[in-house]
């Protein structure tokens, strides 16, 4: 589940290394190209809402296999597009179906056993964060070596081959959701008014999901630009320094079942926020620009997984309503964040673009330094005795 999660989520990422290549060869400009790029996580923002429910309802293999094979589709197709328009429509059915990795931890979550929730969701989560950043990886390398357009197609051949294990080796048991399928998708906004740990957190991961994308969509564009003026395989390869963060995923997992939420995600904001700092005027000194990101990455996914476990935990019984609503408003962070990186950097400059992503990420250690968890929810320190 946890590869399958990788690769799910890598397929909206490897063009963003690439993206001077890709602009060139459509004729565009890379703040046109950095729109149609945030197609990728505005249809993700769809698929959260229409298709991560369907988990709870009906068997998640076939589910989850439905969705490759789409996507495998959908990424053959954008390697024939001929303009931007056609592109970002494309890309935005490529990240409709790329949240099998939202319904693949909404299974995990149901599945495993309360007091180990958050350290399986840890696994999944893991693979979630390394295909954000293998995709950058290997899409920058297949750019580079065999031009964007076959890069998309080996992408197409990978999703294919996972439909095909989704079929054989995900659970074939029904979801146990009551109710109908629409009325689950008209009661994903009656959840934010119930329930106060899932509007907290969807704002909050909202937050700092935008300072994410914006840090490496606007990376992609200062590397690509003088003074440094990167291939896009070496752009890509800055990517490995996020992959060291990965492990903080497990670590915050197995660090949430025992101390809480609140700790871990406040630990984690305050490693990238400090990072996101010294980031910002750094970008020349590559050694110190790589500690850096993978202290930015580890922050942002040790407080994700920690976040995420509280958002599970409401409903047990069908988690994926409750997670559907949170990615939903957690994804439109990170649309946001990837639009606004890309034209970011050409219009402020790179130093600007990373003093606002901290600003995002303090804004979001303030909500969660002002609450606390409690049986029902997140609820304001000062109002704890009421």
């Amino acid at each position: 589940m946890s590869i399958a999660a990788a690769l799910g989520t890598s397929t909206i990422y490897p063009m963003q290394p690439a993206i001077a290549q890709v602009a060139d060869s459509l004729g565009s400009p890379v703040a046109a190209l950095g729109v149609a790029l945030a197609c990728g996580p505005t249809g993700y923002l769809v698929g959260l809402c229409l298709l991560v429910p369907l988990v709870d309802r009906y068997p998640p293999g076939r589910v989850l296999a439905a969705q490759f094979g789409v996507m495998a589709a959908a990424l053959a197709a954008s390697a024939a597009v001929g303009g931007v328009l056609a592109l970002g429509a494309a890309i935005g059915v490529v990240g409709a179906c790329s949240a099998v990795g939202a319904g693949l931890s909404s299974v995990a979550g149901r599945l495993a056993p309360p007091h180990r929730r958050a350290t399986v969701l840890g696994f999944v989560t893991a693979g979630i964060s390394a295909g954000i950043l293998a995709g950058r990886i290997v899409g920058g390398w297949l750019a580079d070596e065999i031009g964007w357009r076959q890069m998309l197609l080996v992408f197409a051949a990978a999703s294919a081959l996972v439909a095909v294990w989704c079929l054989t080796a995900l659970p074939a048991v029904r979801g146990t959701a009551a109710g109908d399928y629409l009325s689950s998708l008209r009661s994903l906004p009656r959840l934010f008014v119930r329930h106060a740990t899932l509007r907290v957190a969807a704002l909050r991961g909202a937050l700092w999901f935008f300072a994410f994308c914006a840090v490496w969509a606007g990376l992609a564009v200062a590397l690509s630009q003088p003074p440094y003026t990167y291939p896009a395989e070496r752009i890509g390869l800055y990517a490995l320094a996020g992959l060291a963060g990965i492990p903080a995923t497990q670590v915050a997992g197995a660090w949430t079942d025992r101390v809480g939420a609140r700790r871990v995600i406040l630990a984690g904001l305050v490693s990238a926020g400090l990072a996101a700092a010294v980031m910002g005027f750094s970008l020349a000194n590559t050694v110190v620009a790589l500690i850096c990101l993978a202290l930015f990455d580890a922050g942002l996914f040790a407080a994700q997984v920690a976040n995420q476990s509280t958002v599970l935990a409401i409903d047990p019984a069908a988690p994926a309503r409750c997670n559907s609503a949170y990615m939903s408003v957690y994804f439109v962070g990170g649309s946001l964040g990837t639009a606004f990186g890309a034209g970011s950097v050409e219009w402020f400059g790179w130093p600007a673009t990373a003093v606002i992503t901290l600003a995002a990420i303090s804004v979001a250690g303030t909500i969660t330094a002002f609450t606390r968890h409690a049986s029902t929810g997140l609820v304001p320190v000062g109002q704890q005795a009421r």
